[in-house]
C-alpha cells in the first residue's frame, strides 16, 4: 500500500500500475470536500515518491466516480475576498496539475457519474475510459460560477472550442456516446468492463501503442487555432451564449471570456485567468442565490426522503377526471411507469384525457426523447373508464374534476366508497380547504390535498396538504407518489391558497392596485419580466385563466378578507365579466393568434384600454423601481405569513415552492432570500410610503422584530 486514507488509497496493482482508488468512507458517493482533496494531494505525492511505477489509474469502489466538490464546503469559500478565492483556487490547482506531470501515463475508469471538479479530475488525467451508463459533465454555470480547477483549461484544448463552449456555457450533463463523439472520453464500455478496459488501455500507453505525452502537450500548450480562427469561434459563440443565458445570468458569458482570454496561453498562465475570473462570479449576488437555491433543493429532497420512508411503494394509482389536468396526470405517471386508471363520465371526455397523453408522448417522440415501441408501452399503462370497477386495487386516487366543492365533495364521496379501506385519496384542488372536503368523507384520515400546476408535464411543483384530519400515512404516501411521478413535493397546511396561491394572489392585488392607479399594464409586463419574471402579471393571468383567477381571488378575499378583500370592480374581475379568459379564448389582456408552428402568439389590443374604462385610473407614469416595490411587497410580506402561521414549515420550502410553482426568478433566490439580500430594514423602509395602500404593504410585527435585532431568514 503506498497510500491508506479515509477516502482514497494508492497501492501498486500488476505491471508496476498503481491504481489509486477513491471510496469515501461513511458516504454512498464520493465527493471532492476537504478530506477528499488533502488525501488527493497526500496520496499523489506519495506516488510521485514511489519507484518503478509504469502508469497509474484513478478509479472509484462505489456506483459513481465523483459527483463534484462538496457545494455546501466549497461556498464557503465565497465568502472571502477574490485575492483569498484566487490563491485558494491556485493551490488546489497543484493537486491537478501534479496528476498531469505524473512522469508515467494516466487513465481515469470513469465507471459513474462524474461531475464538476469529478470530471475536471478525470481531465487531468492523459485517457479517459467512460461506462455506456455513466455521464460527465461541467455544470457549474447553473450555479453562477464556471469550472474552476482547469476545467476551462482542458477542455477547449481537448475537444475544441466550439464543443468546450457548448459543455461549458450550457453546464449540460453528457451522455457516454456524446462524450466520446466530441473526444471527451477515449473510450466507451459496459459498465462492468471500464476498469479492465482502463487499464488495457493504459498498458498500451505504457508500451508506446498511445502516445500520452502527446496528448499531455495537446492540453497543456495553446489552443490550437489561428488569430482569425479564434475570432469566428469566439463572436459566433457570444451572440448564441448570450442570447440564451440573457441578462440575469453572467457564468456562461463569463466562462467564455476566461476560455478565449486564455487560447494563447500555456497551462499555468491560463488557470490564473481561469481563478481570476471564477472569482469574480463566486462573490456575486447571482452566486448567492443560486448556490442557496441548490442547498435548498437538496434539503427539500431529504425532507421528502424522510416522508418515502415511512410509505409502501404506490403501485396503481387512478385519476378522477379525464380533461388537460387529468391526461396530465395519466401521462406523468404512466411516463414514469406507475399504472393509472383515468375515470371519467363520458367517452368524450375520456377520448380528450387520452388525446392530451397522446400529444404529450408525441411531442416526446419529435425530440427523440422516445421511440414509437416506448409511447406505446407508456399507453398501455393508461386505462380509461367509466366505471368504479378496478378502483378495488388502487393505492391512491387523485381527484381532478371541476374546481366546484359541490362537485368535488359528491365524486369524494363517491370514489371512497369504491377503493379499499387502506387506499388514500386526494383532491387536485388549487383553492378549496381540505379540511372542508374531508367533512364529505367516512375516512378523513385518508385524505389529503395534491395539487398539481398546469402544465402537469413541464410544472415541477406538487403541493401536498395536510388537513387537519390528514394523516402522516395520507402525507407520506402522496410525497412518494409525487416523487415516483418526477415532482418536487412540498408538504403544506391547509388554509385558502395553501402556500402558492396564497402568496401568488397578493402579487396579482398589487397589479389591480397599480392599474386602479393608472398604471399600463403593458408596462408592468414589461419591467417585472426585466426583473425576472418568465411572463408579467397581465400575461400571467392569461396563461393562468381569467376565469380561474377571478374564481381564486374570491376564494382568496373571502379567507382574507381584511388584505385581499376589494371594493368595487377591478381589472380581472372587468376581463372576467366581459368573458376575456385569456389564452383559453384567444382574448384576455391581450389578443392570441396561432402562428405558423400553431404555437399561440401574445398581441397587443388596442381595445383593451377602453374596456377597462372605470377601473383603470388617469394615466400617468411610473418609475420601474416603484412597479418592483408595488408588486413585489406583497409576494413578500405573504410569504413571511405563511411561515410565520406554519403554513409551510421551512424559509426553504418556502423559497422553492416559489421557485418551482409560480417562476420566481431563480436568480434572486427566492422570496425570503430576496429580503434577505436586501436586508429586513431595508425592505421595511420601501414598503412604508405605500402604506395607505392597505395591510396588504404593512410588515409583519415579527418582521419588524427581526429587522431591529438584525436577523435573516438564512442565517449566515
Amino acid at each position: 500500500m503506498i497510500y491508506q486514507g479515509k477516502a482514497i488509497t494508492a497501492q501498486q496493482i500488476e505491471g508496476g500500475v498503481v491504481e489509486v482508488l477513491f471510496d469515501l468512507q461513511g458516504d454512498s458517493i464520493n465527493k471532492l470536500n476537504q478530506l477528499t482533496l488533502n488525501e488527493l494531494r497526500e496520496a499523489v505525492a506519495a506516488v510521485q515518491a514511489a519507484k518503478d511505477i509504469k502508469g497509474v489509474i484513478f478509479s472509484s469502489a462505489k456506483d459513481c466516480f465523483i459527483v463534484g466538490a462538496d457545494i455546501t464546503e466549497f461556498s464557503q469559500m465565497f465568502d472571502h475576498t477574490e485575492e483569498t478565492i484566487v490563491e485558494h483556487l491556485l493551490s488546489l490547482h497543484e493537486i491537478f496539475n501534479a496528476i498531469e506531470d505524473l512522469p508515467v501515463p494516466t487513465v481515469t475508469a470513469i465507471n459513474g457519474i462524474a461531475l464538476g471538479g469529478g470530471f475536471e479530475l478525470c481531465l487531468a488525467t492523459d485517457f479517459r475510459v467512460m461506462a455506456d451508463s455513466a455521464k460527465v459533465g461541467l455544470p457549474e454555470v447553473k450555479l453562477g460560477i464556471y469550472p474552476g480547477w482547469g476545467g476551462t483549461v482542458r477542455l477547449p484544448r481537448l475537444i475544441g472550442v466550439d464543443n468546450a463552449n457548448e459543455w461549458i456555457c450550457g453546464g449540460a450533463e453528457k451522455r457516454a456516446k456524446d462524450a466520446l463523439k466530441d473526444g471527451a472520453v477515449d473510450a466507451v464500455v459496459v459498465t462492468a468492463q471500464v476498469r479492465d478496459a482502463a487499464l488495457d488501455l493504459l498498458n498500451k500507453a505504457i508500451e508506446g501503442v498511445f502516445d500520452f505525452q502527446a496528448r499531455r502537450t495537446e492540453k497543456t500548450t495553446a489552443i490550437k487555432l489561428n488569430q482569425i480562427e479564434q475570432m469566428m469561434a469566439f463572436e459566433s459563440a457570444k451572440g448564441f451564449i448570450g442570447a440564451k443565458a440573457g441578462p440575469h445570468y453572467p457564468a456562461p458569458m463569463a466562462a467564455l471570456s476566461s476560455i478565449q482570454k486564455s487560447a494563447n496561453m500555456t497551462r499555468d498562465k491560463a488557470i490564473v485567468v481561469e481563478a481570476k475570473g471564477f472569482a469574480k462570479l463566486a462573490t456575486n449576488s447571482v452566486t448567492r442565490a443560486l448556490v442557496g437555491l441548490f442547498l435548498k433543493d437538496q434539503y427539500v429532497k431529504k425532507v421528502s426522503k424522510a416522508f418515502e420512508k415511512d410509505s409502501v411503494p404506490v403501485k396503481q394509482t387512478a385519476v378522477l377526471g379525464a380533461g388537460i389536468m387529468g391526461g396530465g396526470v395519466a401521462y406523468q405517471s404512466a411516463s414514469k411507469g406507475i399504472p393509472i386508471l383515468m375515470k371519467d363520465i363520458n367517452e368524450k371526455a375520456l377520448q380528450l384525457g387520452l388525446d392530451e397523453a397522446t400529444k404529450l408522448l408525441n411531442g416526446q417522440i419529435k425530440r427523440g426523447r422516445m421511440d414509437a415501441q416506448k409511447m406505446a408501452k407508456v399507453l398501455t399503462q393508461i386505462t380509461p373508464t367509466l366505471s368504479y370497477g378496478d378502483f378495488g386495487r388502487v393505492d391512491l386516487v387523485v381527484e381532478a374534476v371541476v374546481e366546484n366543492p359541490k362537485i368535488k365533495g359528491a365524486v369524494l364521496a363517491e370514489v371512497e366508497a369504491a377503493v379499499a379501506e387502506d387506499a388514500i385519496i386526494t383532491s387536485n384542488t388549487s383553492t378549496i380547504s381540505i379540511t372542508e372536503l374531508a367533512k364529505n368523507l367516512k375516512r378523513p384520515e385518508n385524505f389529503c390535498g395534491m395539487h398539481f400546476f398546469n402544465p402537469v408535464h413541464r410544472m415541477p411543483l406538487v403541493e401536498v396538504i395536510r388537513g387537519e384530519k390528514s394523516s402522516e400515512t395520507a402525507i407520506a404516501r402522496t410525497v412518494a407518489y409525487a416523487k415516483a411521478m418526477g415532482k418536487t413535493p412540498v408538504v403544506v397546511n391547509d388554509c385558502p391558497g395553501f402556500l402558492v396561491n396564497r402568496v401568488l394572489f397578493p402579487y396579482f392585488a398589487g397589479f389591480s392596485l397599480l392599474m386602479r392607479d393608472g398604471a399600463n399594464f403593458v408596462q408592468v409586463d414589461k419591467v417585472m419580466e426585466r426583473f425576472g419574471w418568465p411572463m408579467g402579471p397581465a400575461y400571467l393571468l392569461d396563461v393562468v385563466g381569467i376565469d380561474t383567477g377571478h374564481h381564486a381571488d374570491a376564494v382568496m378575499a373571502e379567507g382574507f378578507p381584511d388584505r385581499m378583500g376589494h371594493e368595487g370592480e377591478n381589472a380581472i374581475d372587468r376581463m372576467y365579466t366581459l368573458e376575456r379568459f385569456g389564452q383559453k379564448n384567444n382574448k384576455g389582456f391581450y389578443r392570441y393568434e396561432l402562428d405558423r408552428k400553431g404555437k399561440q402568439v401574445k398581441i397587443i389590443d388596442e381595445e383593451v384600454p377602453a374596456l377597462l374604462d372605470g377601473v383603470m385610473g388617469e394615466a400617468r407614469e411610473f418609475s420601474d423601481e416603484e412597479i418592483i416595490a408595488r408588486m413585489m411587497i406583497p409576494l413578500c410580506i405573504e410569504t413571511v405569513r405563511c411561515l410565520e402561521d406554519n403554513i409551510v414549515a421551512t424559509p426553504a420550502e418556502a423559497d422553492m415552492g416559489l421557485i418551482y410553482g409560480i417562476g420566481f426568478p431563480p436568480f434572486r433566490g427566492g422570496a425570503l432570500h430576496y429580503l434577505d439580500e436586501m436586508g429586513l430594514q431595508n425592505f421595511i423602509e420601501m414598503a412604508a410610503p405605500y402604506a395607505d395602500l392597505g395591510p396588504l404593504y404593512h410588515p409583519t410585527e415579527r418582521m419588524k422584530q427581526m429587522a431591529a435585532n438584525g436577523e435573516t431568514y438564512f442565517g449566515k
